[in-house]
């Protein structure tokens, strides 16, 4: 993990819940002003307001980073991290998924979703694919404004619960399904950040393999990177940025890793560790 945060550093210079999985749960546009959301924030912030952060990074205590006695299986993990210039959409990259049948998890971020409705009605739709928390506004999870890579964390308790329940709150209004998984803007925590999204119901899946480095890799990159994958490993990559190396090195390396015997699982096939 030292190699991928040194890497990532290069890079990227660029609810168990109150509300249950499968309970009818408020719309993001009247949480904020709901008296459950306000009293789970309340307790939230009573339970852990005491608690100081000692690890900051990207495989914190409570990251999910490999899948356990997984055998001869990847997950591919793609992000859409909603930025100034990361609003688009690689049609080219899950139109290959779609067709190879190729599994996928896709963490949406909130300000990527209603630019791209259309895009995100039909991924979410495809049950190749679940849907991924990756925060309402993409900013490092931390309970004290830390920063990564120059974007500012969230700034306290309330704000990283804002961060991710009502992306996940939003997520559920439009498809009627609640995310399982939260990953930050930048895939940075503190270890309570991740223990406030544990009581929010989500599980923190980090990465074991990176795949295309925020999307500078070029397609041989990719390619290699891939292809470097193990057993159990999670792959970080990107469906936000069509202008990238993603797609080609994701369509050189996909069928060679089959023929090596390797399948591909969205993170709720399996359990990680």
């Amino acid at each position: 993990m030292k190699l991928i945060s040194l890497l990532n550093t290069a890079f990227l210079l660029f609810t168990l819940s109150v509300y249950s999985v499968d309970a009818a749960a408020p719309s993001i546009s009247s949480a904020t002003g709901d008296t459950g959301y306000h009293d789970l924030k309340e307790s939230i912030k009573d339970k852990y307001s005491s608690y100081l952060p000692a690890a900051w990074g990207e495989s914190v205590p409570g990251v999910k980073t490999k899948i356990r006695n997984g055998g001869k299986v990847i997950a591919l993990t793609l992000d859409a991290c909603g930025s100034q210039h990361g609003m688009k959409f690689d049609a080219a990259l899950i139109d290959f998924l779609e067709k190879e049948k190729v599994a996928a998890t896709l963490f949406i971020n909130g300000r990527w979703i209603e630019p791209n409705r259309k895009e995100f009605d039909r991924i979410a739709g495809n049950p190749l694919f679940e849907i991924g928390n990756h925060g309402l506004t993409h900013k490092p999870a931390s309970v004290n404004g830390r920063s990564a890579y120059g974007i500012q964390g969230t700034k306290n308790i309330s704000e990283i619960v804002d961060e991710i329940e009502l992306n996940a709150l939003k997520i559920n209004e439009l498809t009627g399904k609640r995310p399982k998984y939260f990953r930050s803007g930048t895939a940075y925590y503190d270890e309570v950040a991740v223990k406030i999204a544990g009581e929010l119901g989500e599980q923190v899946a980090g990465f074991s393999l990176l795949g295309d480095a925020g999307a500078t890799y070029n397609r041989q990159q990719v390619k290699s990177a891939l292809l470097s994958a193990k057993p159990g490993d999670i792959v970080i990559l990107h469906f936000n940025h069509p202008e990238s190396g993603t797609a080609g090195g994701v369509m050189d390396a996909v069928p060679e890793l089959k023929r090596r015997g390797y399948r591909f699982v969205r993170l709720s096939d399996v359990e990680l560790e």
